[in-house]
């Protein structure tokens, strides 16, 4: 099956790609709409909320269809590449952030009851004891998701980009060794994701010892 790598390959890169890109993009989303859910503030909860209830309440694939092919008739295009990025980014992040909301309101109250007791700021009772805490939290279901935007990449196949799923379509159609092909690609997607799985369960015992530190 050599002579069937070498494209399975340049997709897997592509994917590689855009899974890293749109984590980059997921992290900061989350954290801002986890922490603007948990704000008093209308202004930073309500528009928080209705990102999140957007992209999760709306289809991944639907989402991408609409910024790559009708966001061009309002005078705005994206390369393939940067519309895939961007939805699966926004989209990751919406669920990201309900992980985010969660950990930090999984933090024992008694904790942020402290902080005031020692007269810290809000801000910094957050950021200096809160956050800290909740990370350990986050990043088990962080795991978890970083491996459902690898396997969402696959959609991206369906506007043109030649990602590890559409190289396979297309080496199947050239061959006709579809058994070989997504045998294949069923490996390589199953690497990555414990490839990753193993880098977040390094993350957890990091964070596990900090937290025990403190």
């Amino acid at each position: 099956m050599a002579d069937l790598l070498p494209p399975l390959l340049r997709g897997l890169w592509l994917t590689l790609q855009i899974t890293a890109g749109a984590a980059v993009l997921a992290v900061p989303a989350a954290l801002l709409a986890g922490l603007g859910r948990l704000s008093r503030r209308p202004y930073l909860s309500w528009p928080a909320a209705c990102y999140v209830e957007v992209f999760r309440g709306t289809s991944a694939l639907v989402q991408l269809f609409w910024v790559y092919y009708v966001l061009p008739l309002l005078g705005l295009r994206l390369p393939a590449l940067w519309a895939g990025i961007l939805v699966l980014g926004l989209h990751t992040g919406a669920y990201g952030a309900e992980i985010v909301r969660g950990a930090i309101a999984g933090v024992p109250r008694g904790q942020a009851e402290a902080a005031i007791a020692l007269n810290m700021t809000p801000r910094a009772t957050l950021w200096r004891v809160l956050l800290p805490q909740a990370v350990g939290l986050m990043l088990p279901p962080a795991g978890n998701l970083l491996i459902e935007l690898l396997k969402n990449t696959a959609l991206v196949s369906l506007i043109t980009i030649t990602d590890l799923t559409f190289s396979a379509q297309l080496l199947r159609s050239e061959t006709f060794r579809t058994v070989e092909v997504f045998s294949l690609v069923l490996v390589m997607y199953f690497v990555v994701a414990q490839a990753l799985n193993g880098g977040m369960r390094l993350l957890e015992r990091r964070a596990s010892r900090h937290r025990g530190r403190a």
